[in-house]
């Protein structure tokens, strides 16, 4: 396989999981944790209070955590 289809492949099909730490993370996990983390900053920026943030940012994430896992289960 030359590098030319190794770059084919990766743009046909994207990487299932990402590693962070070398260790390999589904890739639908690492999305929810990260829109977890923008929405708790933006809640955050706009009302200036912890609680809320948090909470709202757990929310998103645990939403998109079990949408997206339960998706790529299928």
């Amino acid at each position: 396989m030359t590098t030319v289809d190794h770059l084919r492949q990766a743009v046909t099909q994207p990487a299932a999981t990402v590693s962070i730490a070398g260790v390999p993370w589904p890739a639908y996990k690492v999305v929810a944790l990260l829109l977890g983390l923008i929405v708790a900053v933006l809640v955050a920026a706009l009302t200036t209070a912890a609680a809320p943030a948090v909470l709202s940012g757990a929310g998103v994430a645990t939403l998109v955590w079990i949408t997206l896992g339960a998706s790529a289960r299928r």
